[in-house]
């Protein structure tokens, strides 16, 4: 992203402004090279497909760095005890209680709400795993908080990371995700050297 470009997004916190040249030299350092521009959107869910590595979420920071952003990510309450709370708040996250069915859906259109500007990393896959269905939290957190998704990836054959378009849900999942997912399909999945 250009500096200009930059300079047009709302003023960045000052340790994301401090940190970009280190999300930088990370990706240059994991030889991974940034494709497209983020949107100049005040508010949206950043879906990244496909999530098959524990770098996903490291690279994932990186980026948000570069574009000179900082990102949010949901995580499991639990994670976000002590000893480690503190660094993963900081570092972006989250805490959502996933106890009851729909609770994280709604805590996360409540925080959207509350915010006036925000992006939020969902992993669609909602694991690691090769999966054959899309968990839809992340299309419901963007219908309820009237916000769009935005499509990124990781193509680990590729070695980029980036930006691919902006989608506005109909609120029709149904309809929508075929037309999500149909842009993922030629993203490579992570493979292990094992």
């Amino acid at each position: 992203m250009s500096d200009q470009a930059y300079s047009r997004r709302s003023n960045p916190s000052f340790f994301v402004r401090l940190l970009r040249p280190v999300g930088r030299l990370w990706l240059r350092a994991v030889n991974m090279r940034i494709v497209g521009e983020l949107p100049d959107l005040p508010k949206f869910v950043l879906i990244g497909a496909p999530h098959t590595s524990n770098w996903d979420l490291p690279n994932a920071l990186a980026a948000g760095l570069h574009y000179g952003v900082a990102i949010n990510w949901m995580g499991k309450d639990s994670i976000f005890n002590w000893p480690f709370g503190g660094l993963m708040r900081w570092m972006g996250g989250i805490p959502v209680d996933r106890s009851k069915r729909n609770n994280a859906v709604t805590q996360m259109i409540g925080v959207f709400e509350a915010a006036g500007e925000m992006i939020v990393v969902v992993p669609p896959e909602g694991t690691r795993s090769e999966v054959e269905r899309w968990k839809s939290g992340f299309y419901h957190i963007a219908v309820g908080a009237k916000v769009p998704i935005v499509m990124a990836f990781m193509d680990y054959n590729r070695r980029e990371v980036g930006i691919k378009g902006v989608f506005y849900p109909t609120g029709n999942y149904e309809v929508d995700l075929p037309q999500i997912q149909a842009f993922y399909a030629p993203i490579s999945r992570y493979k292990s050297a094992a």
